[in-house]
């Protein structure tokens, strides 16, 4: 009874993200709706500015929250209602809020740890426990693994929450920020184009931030290589 009231918030995140994900909500936050839409949209933003916002805010924060996939389709679609600049900070806002939720949830349910933790837990715990401040921001850099299941990992390691708030503030953000401009690129080539299709992907707004998160996911197979060498050589 214990251990299934410790794990009931999380247990509540789960039931909470498959409605979200069952629901549809997502799905007319696609390129092609948002498109078709994009006049009404705008207008509501207008009339309802901070409303908007706030409600951008809130499904960003459960989504993250939950875990579930698809929060990219939302960052991007903030991007295309906000701009680059408001819509990376509403994201920050969201991102952050809901993976704290997240975060103390799974510690909670998780408690002291346990002596046999999930195996990418347990690939993580040598690297944390040597440099924990470090390796918390390069886990936050760099995409090794689906945000919301890092997450889970830093609350079984037991990360300090400052050091959490601060990584996932920071690298989040940067993230965000090519997320977002991807979202805002769509915008441009779609109000150009009035067509979906492969084409959107080759315009310069678009292609300059997938490049740049293309680069940011090659980071870990570099210094996994670079890590190799050293060894060799010191061996």
């Amino acid at each position: 009874m214990t251990r299934l009231r410790a794990a009931l918030p999380l247990l509540l995140l789960v039931v909470a993200g498959v409605v979200l994900f069952a629901s549809g909500a997502l799905d007319r936050l696609n390129p092609e709706q948002l498109v078709a839409h994009q006049g009404e949209l705008h207008a509501q933003i207008a009339s309802h500015p901070w409303l908007s916002r706030l409600a951008y805010i809130g499904l960003l924060t459960l989504a993250m929250a939950t875990g579930i996939p698809g929060t990219v389709i939302i960052i991007f679609a903030g991007g295309f209602a906000f701009g680059v600049l408001e819509g990376t900070t509403w994201s920050s806002i969201g991102l952050t809020l809901g993976s704290l939720i997240l975060f103390l949830a799974s510690r909670y349910a998780f408690g002291a740890g346990s002596r046999h933790p999930p195996a990418l837990v347990a690939r993580l715990h040598h690297g944390f426990e040597k440099h924990p401040v470090s390796y918390t921001l390069f886990l936050r850099f760099v995409p090794v693994s689906p945000f919301g299941l890092i997450t889970v990992c830093l609350a079984w390691l037991r990360c300090p929450l400052w050091l959490f708030v601060g990584a996932t503030w920071l690298g989040g953000t940067v993230a965000l920020i090519f997320e977002t401009s991807i979202g805002a690129g769509l915008g441009h080539a779609l109000r150009e184009s009035d067509r979906i299709g492969l084409g959107l992907f080759l315009h310069r707004e678009v292609l300059l931030p997938l490049g740049a998160i293309a680069l940011l996911a090659l980071v870990p197979l570099l210094i996994g290589r670079f890590t190799r060498r050293r060894r060799q050589q010191q061996g």
